[in-house]
């Protein structure tokens, strides 16, 4: 696996065997950055990697510039693999090893940019918008993308903004209004309920 882009492009990383994580292929994330390249200044940015897996994302955005990157990643293995590759790299990754609907509901943080890679056969893949949006961690103005596969669909959800298909790959946006936009909370989704 390599980084795509920034002032580590080219750089390879190897992550451990037989881990429990689908990482985002080059030819997605080349088209993915080339949607963002053309809207955000990374150095300006405050990005949230869910369910970060290898770091893929984050090593990307850090190579970007990225302000602040924050990855979240139940496994131990990964988690520690994110933050040795962090270390070496010199980027600015605050690793937080829990799981990520946990963090969603404790977190008081808000970031520009939102990024999950759930494995698709999660049960909750497609209450993840409502979740997100419900616990207030997107910045105004700030972009949601969630990767997930043709058998989900978002098109209609009032948040949806477009969506970016590579292969069997989707990357569905969604936006959070500016502060001025914001409907009434009482029109917003209800949060999904998680089993215990």
């Amino acid at each position: 696996m390599r980084i795509i882009g920034g002032k580590l492009k080219g750089r390879r990383f190897v992550p451990p065997d037989k881990i429990p994580a689908r990482p985002t292929t080059d030819f997605a994330k080349e088209g993915l950055f080339n949607a963002l390249n053309n809207v955000w200044d990374f150095g300006e940015v405050r990005f949230l990697d869910l369910f970060a897996g290898t770091g893929n994302l984050s090593y990307e955005f850090g190579s970007r510039g990225c302000l602040s990157i924050t990855s979240v990643e139940q496994d131990a293995r990964l988690a520690r693999f994110i933050r040795e590759n962090a270390i070496e790299y010199k980027l600015p990754i605050q690793v937080l090893q829990m799981d990520v609907f946990q963090f969603l509901q404790r977190s008081r943080e808000q970031f520009q940019i939102i990024f999950a890679g759930p494995p698709y056969p999660l049960p909750e893949l497609g209450g993840i918008p409502d979740t997100l949006f419900a616990a207030n961690v997107l910045a105004p103005g700030g972009w949601f993308i969630l990767e997930h596969n043709p058998h989900h669909k978002f098109e209609q959800h009032p948040r949806f903004y477009r969506s970016r298909k590579y292969g069997t790959t989707i990357f569905s946006i969604f936006e959070q209004p500016e502060q001025s936009e914001l409907p009434d909370q009482a029109e917003l989704p209800e949060q999904i309920q998680l089993p215990e």
